[in-house]
């Protein structure tokens, strides 16, 4: 692991629990969706985790997160609780958005979590105007934008970054560069593969970091966020990552070999982790195993918590809507 940021022990357990329980979780939701409890699309972030913990750990409460599609992590990261997160999930009433939203669009604004977003670069306008909110507003909190590098090709990537600059924006993106978008290689898509670049051509500071080191991703964050602060003006992170399973439950993954796969898997954040902490004396097989467990039992839980509750009522369908429905309308 780096030695860019000292973090103690304790930090790194903190840090090992919690990719520990995106990847448990996100296992556990492949198995529900197989049994058809979850449905709809399914976007697993297994192999990311390391972002999401990296990142959650550098903010401060009052910071607003934007998400993709791929968000149980970040979610969870960022304080979700777990049953609110599954309940979702499963279209159930005591979900975070009353099973409103399902899987892709996960919101909790107690956490300033503000949703998860299905539209391909559809997160980052919301983020600019979060971000411009808070600087209008004279508080000290940032946007953070997250996003996969198939929006990069997206108008609203190329807008957000112009005024997020043009505007001096407390706005931090964050792309997670998986390498294939929803199944296309970054070279067959992009004639300039180097993300971080774009966002300079835009006078905006970047910086690559190793999406699969936890470590890396808290430093690089933290350093990122204080400049945020600071300089009152946006700041953006290449985060180069792999995800382990296909875009989406319904992806064969046929644009890609296994063998590829099977060598990224063995550099894997919590493999990775987990290694350097046996390596270096500060974990042993009965705390991991007793980890592991720890983890399990949270993930039954919330599975109890979501398959104990109810589907939304029918008659709640026009709540929460910005205007009431016709009158006489019953439905």
């Amino acid at each position: 692991m780096s030695d860019k940021l000292h973090i103690d022990r304790d930090h790194l357990m903190r840090q090992l629990k919690g990719m520990m329980r995106i990847r448990r979780f996100e296992e556990r939701c492949g198995e529900l969706y197989g049994q058809e409890k979850i449905r709809g699309f399914l976007h697993l972030c297994i192999g990311e985790e390391a972002i999401a913990v990296g990142v959650m750990a550098a903010l401060q409460p009052g910071d607003a997160v934007v998400s993709t599609y791929r968000e149980h992590g970040h979610a969870l990261a960022r304080g979700v609780p777990m049953g609110s997160v599954l309940a979702e999930m499963y279209g159930r009433s005591n979900g975070c958005c009353r099973g409103r939203g399902g899987s892709m669009h996960l919101f909790d604004r107690q956490h300033n979590f503000c949703g998860g977003n299905a539209i391909v670069g559809g997160g980052l306008p919301l983020a600019a105007g979060l971000a411009m909110a808070a600087k209008h507003q004279g508080r000290p909190d940032v946007a953070v934008c997250f996003f996969g590098e198939g929006a990069v090709a997206e108008g609203e990537f190329h807008e957000t970054l112009n005024l997020a600059a043009l505007w001096r924006l407390p706005l931090l993106f964050v792309c997670e560069n998986n390498q294939y978008a929803m199944g296309t290689a970054l070279t067959l898509s992009e004639s300039e593969t180097d993300i971080a670049r774009k966002a300079s051509g835009y006078g905006i500071i970047s910086a690559r970091v190793d999406g699969m080191n936890v470590v890396d991703m808290e430093t690089a964050a933290r350093k990122a966020l204080e400049e945020v602060r600071t300089q009152g003006e946006p700041r953006f992170l290449e985060c180069l990552t792999y995800r382990f399973r296909g875009h989406s439950s319904f992806d064969g993954q046929l644009y890609r070999d296994k063998a590829e796969v099977a060598q990224w898997e063995k550099k894997g954040p919590v493999r990775r982790l987990i290694g350097w902490l046996r390596e270096h004396n500060h974990l042993q097989d009965e705390e991991l195993r007793q980890l592991e467990e720890e983890i399990d039992r949270e993930i039954d839980a919330a599975v109890r918590f979501a398959e104990g509750g109810e589907p939304e009522p029918v008659e709640n369908l026009y709540l929460d809507l910005y205007s009431p429905p016709p009158q006489g309308e019953n439905r």
